[in-house]
């Protein structure tokens, strides 16, 4: 992944939705949002408390984005937690992606029979 925001990440293949391998690079980041608006909304009362005291409020802004990505916008974070499978270098993503091709070469599926199917939209 490179960028998996909130509702965003759950259905474009995430371990919650059933995907057998999730891959990350170094530089991805995983979150309930973007740092830029998360931090808007965690930290409004301490940027709102910064602009009246005169402060840098930009620079403020900017550390607060770092901050969130350093420390929860990161794959690091999310493989600990299992929504990813590993961290891996960009150079070995075609071995990765191989490799993991063929550890579900064989795979079958075998899911319970629908009681009712879904109706045409």
């Amino acid at each position: 992944t490179r960028k998996a925001y909130g509702g965003a990440y759950d259905v474009m293949g995430s371990k919650h939705l059933g995907a057998d391998i999730n891959l990350s690079w170094p530089t991805g980041q995983i979150a309930v949002m973007g740092a830029q608006g998360a931090v808007n909304i965690l930290y409004r009362k301490e940027i709102k408390a910064a602009e009246a005291a005169g402060d840098d409020v930009v620079a403020l802004r900017q550390q607060l984005i770092t901050d969130y990505e350093d420390t929860l916008a990161n794959p690091y974070i999310a493989a600990e937690r299992g929504y990813i499978d590993t961290v891996i270098s960009p150079s070995n993503t075609r071995m990765n992606v191989t490799r993991a091709l063929r550890a579900l070469r064989n795979k079958r599926e075998s899911l319970p029979p629908k009681k009712h199917g879904n109706i045409p939209l």
